[in-house]
This record gives C-alpha cells, sequence and structure tokens, in this order.
C-alpha cells in the first residue's frame, strides 16, 4: 500500500497527451469552441518517454495557431503548481519553455495579440506554384482544396514553413526538422479555400509532405517522400489521396525522374499509396487480369516505371494487390496459386538468412565444435510465414474494398 506522501506525489503527474490542446483558429469565437480543439498522437519527443507532465492540478497546455498563416499562440492554465515544501523538495516541470524551444520565433504569450494577429489570414496567400484543386461534398456543403509546390525562393516562406513543421513534433514518430538550406527539399502545401461572412477568400492550412531530391547517375533524380500530414480536423475525408497524387503528377512528366519513393511509411500512408499506385497501374496494359494470373513479370516493372514512376518493389506490391483482387476466392486452384505465390516471395529473405547462418555455423565450428545455432524449425517457418500472409491479405483487401467503392461512385 502507498503512502500519503507518494500517493500525493503521483497525483500530480499528468499525461501530457491529455494536457496538450491545439486549434487551428479561423475566428475568434473558435477559441471558446471545445469542437475546434484537437489532441496529439504523441508527445515524447517534447516530454519524454513517459508522455507525463509533474506538479500542477486542472493543467490546460494551449498550442493554438492561426488557421491561414499559422500565426502561433502558448499558454498555459491550471488551478494549481505545486511547491517543493509540498512535493519534498521536487519542483514542478517547466512545461511553456519545452515546447517553445521547439516552436519558431515570436510566438505570442498573449491571447489578446494573438486575437489581433487573425487579421494576417485576410491577406495570407499559399505561397508558390498551385499544382491542383478539388472540391470535396462533405454532405453539408462543397469544400474547395488546393495544392502548392514552393521552395525557399519564395518570400515569407522560410517562416511559414518553420511554424508549419512543429506540428511533426506530435504526429510523427522519430521526426526531425529538416534542412531548409538543402536546395534539395521539395515542399507539397495543402490548403482549404473559404469565404468568411463578408466575402473575403481564405486559406486554411489542411497538410503537407517533403520531397527530398536524390542524385542518380548521370543525370537524373529519385524523389523520395519524406513525411506527410494530413492535420487532425482534415483527416479521414481523402485529402492524403489528393496530396499524393499531385505529388505524382509534378515528378511524372520529367524525364530525369527515375522513379518515387518514400521512406519508411506508416502502415496508413502505405495504404494510400496501395491505392493510388494500384489505381494507376489498373490502367496499363501489363496489369490486365490475364497477366496478372500468369505472374509477375519484367513488362509490369517496366510500365510500372514508365508511366507513373513505381519502383520496382512498389510495382512488385501493386502486382500482389491487383492479383488478389483479379482471383475468384471460390475457386480452390485459383487461389491456392495466388497464396503459394506470395509465399515464395515472402519466404526469400528467410532462405537468405538461414543460408547465411550455415555458413557462419560452419565457420565458427572450424573454431570450435561445440557451436550450434539453432533455426527454426520447418514447422515453426510455416506457422510464421502463415501468419506474415495473412497479414498482408488482410491488408490488400482493404485497399480493394476502397477501390471497389471508388468504382460506385
Amino acid at each position: 500500500m502507498e503512502d500519503p506522501t507518494t500517493a500525493r506525489l503521483k497525483s500530480l503527474v499528468v499525461s501530457s497527451n491529455d494536457a496538450l490542446e491545439f486549434k487551428l483558429v479561423r475566428f475568434v469565437e473558435d477559441l471558446e469552441d471545445d469542437d475546434t480543439t484537437f489532441k496529439p498522437e504523441m508527445s515524447h519527443q517534447v516530454f519524454g518517454d513517459s508522455e507525463s507532465i509533474f506538479g500542477y492540478r486542472d493543467l490546460r497546455v494551449k498550442l493554438y495557431y492561426s488557421a491561414g498563416c499559422l500565426e502561433t499562440y502558448l499558454g498555459i492554465t491550471f488551478s494549481e503548481k505545486v511547491s517543493t515544501t509540498h512535493s519534498e523538495g521536487v519542483e514542478a516541470d517547466e512545461v511553456l519553455p519545452k515546447i517553445a524551444d521547439k516552436l519558431a520565433p515570436q510566438v505570442h504569450n498573449n491571447i489578446d495579440s494573438f486575437i489581433e494577429s487573425l487579421k494576417k489570414d485576410d491577406t495570407f496567400r499559399p505561397h508558390g506554384e498551385l499544382l491542383h484543386s478539388f472540391s470535396l461534398d462533405d454532405g453539408e456543403s462543397t469544400r474547395t482544396f488546393e495544392v502548392y509546390k514552393a521552395d525557399m525562393s519564395f518570400k515569407g516562406f522560410r517562416e511559414y514553413h518553420q511554424r508549419l513543421q512543429t506540428f511533426v513534433l506530435w504526429y510523427i514518430d522519430a521526426a526531425n526538422f529538416i534542412d531548409v538550406d538543402d536546395d534539395r527539399w521539395h515542399y507539397f502545401n495543402m490548403f482549404e479555400k473559404y469565404q468568411t461572412t463578408n466575402g473575403t477568400v481564405r486559406y486554411a492550412t489542411t497538410g503537407f509532405a517533403t520531397v527530398y531530391q536524390y542524385y542518380a547517375y548521370p543525370s537524373n533524380t529519385r524523389p523520395r517522400i519524406a513525411q506527410v500530414l494530413i492535420l487532425p480536423p482534415f483527416q479521414n475525408i481523402g485529402l492524403c489521396t489528393h496530396l499524393l497524387q499531385a505529388i505524382y503528377r509534378d515528378y511524372i512528366g520529367r524525364s530525369e525522374v527515375i522513379d518515387i519513393t518514400v521512406e519508411d511509411p506508416s502502415v496508413p500512408l502505405q495504404r494510400i499509396r496501395d491505392y493510388v499506385d494500384a489505381m494507376n497501374c489498373s490502367t496499363l496494359s501489363s496489369f490486365s487480369r490475364e497477366c496478372l494470373l500468369q505472374g509477375f513479370n519484367k513488362a509490369m516493372v517496366v510500365e510500372a516505371r514508365e508511366k507513373f514512376k513505381i519502383n520496382r518493389k512498389q510495382a512488385r506490391r501493386v502486382y500482389e494487390l491487383l492479383r488478389l483482387r483479379a482471383t475468384d476466392l471460390t475457386n480452390e486452384q485459383e487461389y491456392r496459386e495466388y497464396r503459394l505465390n506470395i509465399k515464395k516471395r515472402l519466404n526469400i529473405p528467410y532462405r537468405r538468412e538461414q543460408s547465411d547462418l550455415r555458413k557462419l555455423e560452419c565457420a565458427l565450428k572450424n573454431i570450435d565444435r561445440r557451436v550450434n545455432i539453432a533455426l527454426p524449425t520447418m514447422e515453426q517457418r510455416i506457422q510464421i510465414l502463415e501468419k506474415e500472409y495473412k497479414t498482408l491479405e488482410d491488408e490488400y483487401k482493404k485497399v480493394i474494398k476502397r477501390l471497389e467503392d471508388a468504382e460506385e461512385l
């Protein structure tokens, strides 16, 4: 049983994820509207692995941004801050300095000055070149979105990006701020275009992506998508798909681009990538049902790369996905051939590892005869392979469901 002192100290520890609240403020009324508040997915990149804050009761940490140009307000409220005399000499955490250290310069610490800064959104316009414009019907109204491509040569964009990139701390694990002085970075930013009640056109920041131009011999490039984030108030309405398609369109027509890759994509991002690539490749002759059922081939690799800048590894993944869609799952022989085809590919790394371990065992036995490296039994490997296959098939089926839903629209 805990002693009273320990229990009291524990009661002063709160989750930093719960204490933090974000807003993208369009109007002054949003400040008091709980519906405009959203939370971080993580906070360990600022508050440490425990994601906790010590020393406060009823703690609220307010990180607000103006919706367009991202003027930033940082504030804090609490009903009590513990003193060292009542906490066994342990001081309350200094919360605001930890966050402010990660933010761009010139953060508002006064709510009135932040409210005054909201007027800047009347004249804010996205930096860069307009790549893509589209509309979505949310059931209540038609909303317009635009995607722009920019770089640091555009006046004011550096300052804007410094404010925008702070969102990665809370939504992209192991995130790092990129080197804005490296001109091989390209920036793709998405905005919602809307009107105020007095008819003023405004732009609200909805998401962004960064892409790095890797050199490829002799004078080519291989763009790699590094960070992709749709801000929480705009998620789950299809915006990331449009952002990815805009990026693709910008590079597909460039002869110097060999292919487009994605750096360590999250599961949701990979799913969206699969959807876009499968939708594109389904229009190619090499990905017809007849070709899919005959197996993965070089023609698929070549056509996917030439038409859509898809690399070989992703082309193989798209083939597997589209072949599953083309497979008659009620036909036992056809479905069995599909499963064996995929498992053969999944088993390649294991066979290599097995070969390497046997070579290592032989080498070590030349030194010590007692060495015996245990390898998984055949039964264990079959179980592992079946689990890997089932996970992959389930993931493919989610993408196929979305493809079929899109066709019905």
